[in-house]
């Protein structure tokens, strides 16, 4: 009897073990998320950044909200992360994006569409998506960035091979045995660990660089490029890409339009607006040739009624008791008269007639 208990015993211990390992491959979520700021959590595998929403949020904030966009109810803590303004134009070159903003009509959305015309050669994705009726409380925010370079010689295309644990063969690019010397020159060595934790910068033409981690921890982009550069800084081996050395990356082809509906209709603090749309597109090419991206993003605002339950009551500003009168001119700092009224009827009775 003790044996059998005990093997049943062992079963159901080894039906929870199973059945753990299975709950956590359902966890995984398949697909592509696009995320709003650089420290955002997620539980995709794939998930892509880059900050052209980041741009348009900081014009709502510092052009129409003038502070941290906060809403009633709950504010999400995307808004929280977005507020901090972690990315700016600081870190791009004027040539390298676009941004306008200002009341919605079909003559903004005109000046847009030439403007990116004739900086990029470029149409929108978007644009042609938004309402474009003038209306009181009705703004645009929009911001395109665009990058096309290439590496300093092109690397060799190699065979194509699988990735990771899927069946499907892809593309790749990179150098062995038989690949000019000068494609070397494109490759830096940042740290070398082990066979699964490495790093590299692909040099450009242009002043891009393209950086690669490889890496099995799963944490935000803002821990893995904090991990990276520290690994680099530490590291002290070779930092030269040796003749015997091999490099190899897959192509990369993506195309993703995210709506960030968890920041849409809800009614901004201190406003009488609310966000209707918050758009980003991202297109991403990458080859033995080099990198081109394309990226916009919108936020349109316009006005809500304001729900009952956050009407603030009206203020009845009724100096009817103790209360204090200054006087002071305009463009001086101090006034030049003071009254302290405690007892009108008395205060009144040393008045002239």
């Amino acid at each position: 009897m003790k044996k059998i208990l005990l093997l049943v015993l062992i079963c159901f211990l080894a039906m929870g073990c199973s059945f753990k390992k299975h709950s956590k491959v359902d966890t995984v979520k398949e697909g592509i998320d696009v995320l709003p700021v650089m420290s955002s959590e997620s539980d995709y595998e794939n998930r892509i950044w880059v900050g052209t929403f980041q741009l348009v949020w900081n014009d709502l904030m510092d052009e129409l909200i003038k502070g941290p966009v906060e809403f009633y109810g709950d504010t999400p803590e995307v808004v929280r992360l977005l507020n901090q303004q972690n990315f700016k134009t600081d870190y791009l070159s004027e040539n390298s994006f676009y941004k306008k903003s200002g009341k919605v009509s079909p003559a903004l959305r005109k000046e847009i569409e030439n403007a990116i015309k004739e900086k990029f050669n470029e149409t929108s994705d978007i644009l042609k998506n938004l309402d474009w009726k003038p209306e009181k409380g009705k703004y645009l925010f929009y911001a395109m960035l665009k990058k096309d370079f290439k590496f300093l010689k092109a690397f060799d295309k190699l065979d194509m091979e699988k990735f990771g644990s899927t069946d499907e063969k892809v593309q790749y690019f990179g150098i062995n045995g038989k690949t000019d010397e000068e494609v070397h020159n494109n490759v830096r060595v940042l740290f070398f660990n082990s066979d699964s934790d490495f790093a590299v910068k692909l040099v450009t033409q242009g002043n891009d660089y393209v950086y690669l981690y490889r890496t099995d921890d799963n944490k935000n982009f803002e821990q893995f490029y904090d991990d990276m550069n520290s690994k680099s800084i530490k590291y002290s081996g070779d930092k030269y890409f040796a003749e015997k050395d091999r490099f190899k990356v897959p192509d990369i082809k993506l195309y993703q339009n995210k709506s960030f509906k968890e920041v849409c209709n809800k009614q901004i603090k201190n406003t009488d607006l609310e966000i209707s749309d918050a758009i980003e597109t991202i297109d991403f090419k990458m080859n033995n040739e080099g990198v081109k991206l394309k990226s916009e993003a919108a936020i349109m605002t316009r006005c809500t009624a304001m729900p009952p339950e956050f009407q603030k009551p009206p203020r009845y500003f009724y100096f009817t008791d103790k209360f204090v009168l200054f006087l002071q001119e305009k463009d001086k700092s101090k006034p030049y008269f003071a009254l302290r009224v405690s007892n009108v009827s008395e205060i009144n009775k040393t008045g002239k007639n």
